[in-house]
């Protein structure tokens, strides 16, 4: 087979000697690559197995997760989760300025006098959080990468713990 290949190349352009290559040869096209930052980019919450399927469907070019992968990397994209927020109303972010405001000029010794207390709620049902958006580096806390979290469901343990700013330090964990 290859000394068949080798003369058809001879008798064509008059070369004996091999191609140089390297790995696998590429599956994808270049406009095959662009579709894929495409649709990676207008719906970042969907998979690589979601991208390989779409891809296939679209142009008919069977492509691997690995390969959506590196693709959908070379622009620049990367599967990272997203992050969690409490959604803030307008009047919630209104009264955290007002409050910050207020006491940008506070000294030491007004702060030492100050107790901060926090609470936090620890589910006992599973979230592995294995759901990932497509982003790009820097864009972490962009609008688009946040997912909003308004409550806990189920079950679960309820933490308390208050910080004393006084020479004592004092926490309470309360179950």
């Amino acid at each position: 087979m290859a000394q068949r290949k080798l003369w058809q190349r001879f008798q064509d352009d008059g070369n004996e000697s091999r191609l140089y290559s390297t790995g696998h040869p590429r599956v994808t096209t270049l406009n095959d690559d662009r579709y894929l930052a495409v649709i990676a980019k207008r719906n970042r919450r969907s998979t690589a197995s979601d991208l390989s399927r779409q891809i296939s469907s679209a142009t008919g070019t069977t492509v691997s997760r690995q390969t959506v992968y590196r693709r959908v990397g070379h622009i620049g994209l990367y599967a990272r989760r997203s992050v969690r927020c409490v959604p803030l109303t307008a009047t919630h972010c209104r009264m955290r300025l007002t409050w910050s405001r207020e006491h940008a000029l506070w000294t030491p010794q007004q702060w030492s006098r100050v107790m901060f207390s926090d609470e936090s709620r620890f589910s006992l049902q599973s979230d592995s959080r294995l759901t990932l958006i497509w982003r790009l580096p820097g864009t972490r806390y962009h609008q688009e990468n946040t997912t909003e979290q308004y409550r806990y469901g189920g079950a679960g343990w309820l933490g308390w713990e208050e910080l004393f700013l006084v020479p004592e330090l004092t926490c309470m964990f309360r179950v």
